[in-house]
């Protein structure tokens, strides 16, 4: 194998990875921010050197902030609107054709 090829291989690899944490970011934000936040805590640990700390201190998920941009969902605002109430529904009214 030709060192271009394999250059190729780790580039395309790498793109493809990339890709693929955005993508699981987008569609289970919650579940990605559990796993940044265990592996910070794992990482930012007095036992682990300088450069350890750091990176687990950058992977720390951001807290919500209260506000509608963040998309923390707690409040419930954010989200789609439930369904009405049974007694806000309106019945239909079928009336004849007139001739």
């Amino acid at each position: 194998m030709s060192t271009g090829l394999l250059a190729q291989y780790v580039v395309i690899g790498v793109l493809v990875l990339v890709s693929a944490l955005i993508t699981f970011r987008k569609l289970a934000p919650q579940l990605t921010n559990r796993w940044l936040a265990a592996m910070a805590l794992h990482l930012d640990q007095p036992a682990h050197a300088a450069w350890q700390r750091a990176l687990g201190r950058r992977l720390q998920p951001k807290q919500a902030t209260g506000n509608c941009s963040d998309g923390c969902s707690t409040c419930g605002a954010c989200g789609p609107k439930p369904p009405a109430a049974a007694h806000d529904a309106q019945p239909l009214e079928f009336r004849p054709r007139a001739k």
